[in-house]
């Protein structure tokens, strides 16, 4: 398996700049297809704006018409995210707008399920809301193999990310590797001992991927913050390790949350993980923590794990619909 794997990062692992931006609009109409980039967001006004006009700026223009369609897809935002992603130039939707016959559940992933139906692009971009210093790399690197390698379904961005990126810190802030702590504690050690073929991928938790249209409506999407597991695993059951593929497009800077916040993630991911390796029988799940009280003892707080899917869209009529039409 080790084998398999190195035979894997010397064949599909990539730089953004083994594909020059300069010549992907010549790539994307020789394919002929077309590109969709999805934001998930949820209280995001502080970097929604800047990602938006970003990407309108220098993959939506007359002189590299990288990207069709850019969609903010904001699932309750409290703030004003909504009207600074529209204001920036983007297309917002609100979550509970689409498909409103399915009342919607809380999480990522249902979110990034239900863009499909309101997008069209033949390749769908998804990129985190919360970026800080976006560069648009991230959406072209990610989808450049997608238009010159028909045979490659799912591009996953690979990066750096410093831990102390929020406070404007760099690498030495906090080290490259020292974000991403759920996936270096629990998403590589399950990948590496029941899904080894994947154990090439850097970033595989991360929220910016790119993959074709055919793929994403044939997988089931776990709700919740499982879902970049999720779709890793289930795409490679579908279309195999060399249909997969990652680019380093540089350096990750976000808003980073607190340890009891990755401590929920990282229960709902091994949940994801579980459900794969042995479906149906499970009981619900639920993690308690602990915070101190006013009285200054310790007090539990216990949460509900994610464990929701959505089944693939393609099997969602509203979706048949619409694709027809």
């Amino acid at each position: 398996m080790l084998e398999e794997v190195e035979r894997w990062l010397g064949t599909r692992s990539w730089s953004a700049a083994d594909r020059p931006t300069a010549l992907l609009p010549a790539a994307k109409a020789a394919s002929g297809q077309t590109v969709s980039v999805v934001l998930p967001a949820l209280d995001e006004e502080a970097t929604v704006g800047q990602i938006v006009t970003t990407i309108r700026d220098e993959l939506m223009t007359d002189a590299m018409p990288l990207v069709d369609e850019l969609v903010v897809l904001d699932s309750g935002s409290s703030d004003r995210t909504a009207e600074v992603a529209a204001a920036a130039g983007a297309r917002v939707v609100h979550r509970d707008a689409v498909l409103p016959r399915l009342p919607a559940l809380p999480g990522k992933g249902e979110v990034l399920w239900r863009s499909l139906l309101v997008t069209r692009g033949d390749i769908v971009c998804f990129v985190d809301a919360d970026l800080r210093e976006f560069s648009a790399t991230f959406v072209s690197g990610i989808v450049a193999p997608l238009l010159t390698d028909p045979d490659l379904a799912l591009v996953k961005a690979m990066y750096d990310r410093p831990l102390g990126a929020e406070a404007g810190g760099g690498a030495g802030a906090g080290g490259p590797a020292q974000g991403g702590r759920v996936t270096e504690l629990v998403a590589r050690p399950l990948l590496n001992l029941h899904w080894p073929q994947l154990a090439g991928f850097v970033q595989p938790l991360g929220g910016e991927y790119a993959a074709r249209r055919s793929l994403l409506e044939r997988l089931p999407f776990p709700v919740g913050y499982g879902v970049e597991l999720g779709l890793l695993v289930d795409a490679l059951q579908t279309v195999g390790l060399d249909a997969l593929a990652q680019v380093d497009v540089g350096v990750r800077r976000h808003r980073h949350q607190d340890g009891q916040a990755l401590g929920r993630m990282a229960a709902a991911i091994y949940r994801t993980a579980q459900l794969r390796l042995a479906r149906g029988h499970l009981v619900r799940p639920r993690l308690t923590q602990f915070v101190r009280g006013e009285d200054g003892g310790f007090e539990p707080r216990t949460w509900a794990v994610d464990t929701e899917e959505r089944p693939p869209v393609c099997e969602v009529p509203e979706y048949s619909r619409g694709r027809a039409a």
